[in-house]
């Protein structure tokens, strides 16, 4: 009975852990887009990172990203300040521009077919492009930030919470922690009409 209890308990923890989406699975190069540039590169890549422009064409759709190294799920990493360059990934089909939307988390399967050159500011830079099979727009990552408002001696000291005696009430901290889900903002609201 405890092994059932414990193979189910084990079960649960591993499928917990992050996976990596199915259409991302595989073995790839682990060259970053400005070293694959350099070798003249045509191995498999998976590549991510965030969305800087969009460009739908006649019949398919290229992204421009900026590359951020990946997590074990194969997400980019957001918080990482390197990055292994720019790339431009191209796939079949329309991919509307509203929902894959600058600064938006993307991981892209595929091969380098080539390099493109395009201007950043007044720089003439080489962008490596890839032949998309597969495409993984990220959701939104909600936004952590403290309660700016919160007080933590409202009840006292530390230490010290009021006639509760020692070690009652809420402990010196940074406060609770307010989600913010960036991106969604509620409609304004429409101007009044104005009176005759």
């Amino acid at each position: 009975m405890n092994r059932n209890i414990a193979i189910a308990a084990l079960a649960s923890m591993l499928g917990a852990c992050a996976s990596v989406p199915t259409a991302l699975q595989g073995t790839f190069d682990k060259s970053s887009p400005r070293e694959a540039l350099a070798r003249h590169d045509t191995q498999p890549v998976r590549w991510g990172g965030q969305i800087i422009q969009v460009e739908p064409k006649a019949d398919s759709t290229c992204f421009t990203l900026i590359s951020r190294p990946l997590d074990s799920s194969a997400r980019p990493q957001r918080e990482a300040e390197v990055s292994g360059g720019r790339f431009i990934a191209c796939h079949p089909g329309f991919f509307d521009p509203e929902l894959y939307a600058r600064g938006r988390d993307l991981t892209v399967v595929g091969r380098v077919t080539g390099s493109e050159v395009g201007k950043i500011g007044e720089f003439d830079y080489t962008y490596p492009v890839v032949e998309a099979s597969a495409l993984h727009l990220w959701p939104k990552r909600p936004l952590y930030v403290n309660n700016p408002y919160y007080d933590p001696w409202l009840m006292g000291p530390p230490g010290w919470r009021g006639f509760w005696g020692w070690g009652w009430g809420p402990y010196w901290g940074p406060g609770p922690i307010i989600i913010r889900d960036h991106g969604h903002r509620p409609p304004p609201k429409p101007a009044p009409a104005p009176r005759p």
